[in-house]
Formats: structure tokens, C-alpha cells, sequence
């Protein structure tokens, strides 16, 4: 992997984990530093849509590529941290789509993802995109 590469997909985890810390505390008032992690990781997922896919995919294709790979990326980071760790980081038990109902503390809200498409929508129209004329494979 080329220096370049390495700054951009550090750069991609940085701003994913930051907005994400951002958007949780601006939603719920609060979050947790495994969602930095999360963020950081679905930000680079997400940039790596164009990476590993045709750059002639339609853009709502990779809405919904993100959004499915963003919820697949909470489901597990749920079942890790709120399940198997036990640390209660979120509980989606009180939303309608929640995974396991309310016997569980739920992980996943498939409601939630229609933010996650969205959030795709602009990270695939402005990251994804903004490479395309002058793409390198480095």
C-alpha cells in the first residue's frame, strides 16, 4: 500500500470517527469511543465502494451498498460491545425494527437505515466522486 493510500483511508477513519462522535452526541447527547472506531471504519467502507466496484456504478446503488454494509458494521459492533462485552453502549429496544425486540438489549435498528443511506449518498457523491477524473491505482 503507497504512502498516498495509507493517508487517505487514515484520513477517511479520522473524519468517519469525528462525525460520527459528532452526530451521536448532537442526536443523544452522549457517546462512546468505540464509536469512533465504528465511524472510522464505516467511512473507510464506504470509500472503498468506488475502490473495489465499478466507478460507473450508479450512485444509488451505493446508497444502498453503504447502507447495508454500515447496518452489517452496527449489527457487529453492537453484538460485540453491547452484547458480548456487555458495556450497553446503545439499546434500540424502545424503536420499532429493532433486532431480538425488547428481551434483548438490541443492537440493530433497521429503521436507522435510511440515515446510514444517506450518509452514504453524500460520502458517495462527494469522497467517492472526487476522485474520478484524475483516479490512480496506487
Amino acid at each position: 500500500m503507497s504512502h498516498r493510500l495509507l493517508n487517505k483511508y487514515l484520513f477517511l477513519f479520522n473524519v468517519g470517527g469525528l462525525l460520527y462522535i459528532l452526530i451521536e452526541l448532537i442526536w443523544r447527547g452522549r457517546s462512546h469511543w468505540t464509536m469512533f472506531l465504528l465511524g472510522g471504519i464505516c467511512f473507510v467502507f464506504l470509500g472503498l465502494i468506488n475502490e473495489v466496484l465499478s466507478w460507473q456504478m450508479p450512485l444509488w446503488q451505493q446508497m444502498i451498498i453503504g447502507a447495508i454494509g454500515i447496518t452489517i458494521l452496527e449489527f457487529v459492533t453492537g453484538f460485540i460491545v453491547n452484547l458480548w462485552l456487555g458495556w450497553g453502549v446503545w439499546d434500540y429496544s424502545g424503536m420499532p425494527g429493532n433486532s431480538w425486540g425488547r428481551s434483548v438489549r438490541s443492537t440493530l435498528c433497521c429503521g436507522c437505515q435510511w440515515h446510514w443511506s444517506g450518509l452514504s449518498w453524500m460520502i458517495g457523491s462527494g469522497i467517492g466522486n472526487s476522485g474520478r477524473n484524475g483516479h490512480t491505482t496506487d
